[in-house]
């Protein structure tokens, strides 16, 4: 169920209402209970999918993303120890000590 904004016309107040989608919009005013309200339109809310057909990662933990993001700033792994292909030979420290 949506939750809809409004504002009196008549004293200005602005509050929100958890309705249905079906519910009818609301006409008086709680607070001075004129016949004045305007359902405002608002931005709405974000959709959250779940159940089978929707990818998992779509709506990861933020604990889950501070993980990965530790895991992809990780230092690279060093060079080996002894080289023998060209490229390597080519960006190697130990090849140009030789």
């Amino acid at each position: 169920m949506p939750t809809y904004e409004y504002e009196c016309q008549g004293c200005g107040h602005v509050f929100e209402e958890f309705q249905s989608i079906t519910a009818r919009p609301l006409k008086v005013c709680p607070k001075c209970r004129k016949a004045r309200l305007r359902r405002l339109i608002g931005t709405g809310a974000g959709l959250l999918f779940k159940g089978s057909g929707f990818y998992a990662t779509d709506y990861r933990s933020s604990d889950y993303k501070a993980k990965a993001k530790a895991d992809t700033s990780a230092p690279s792994p060093a060079p080996p120890a002894s080289c023998d292909s060209k490229p390597c030979r080519a960006n190697c420290p130990k090849a140009k000590k030789e």
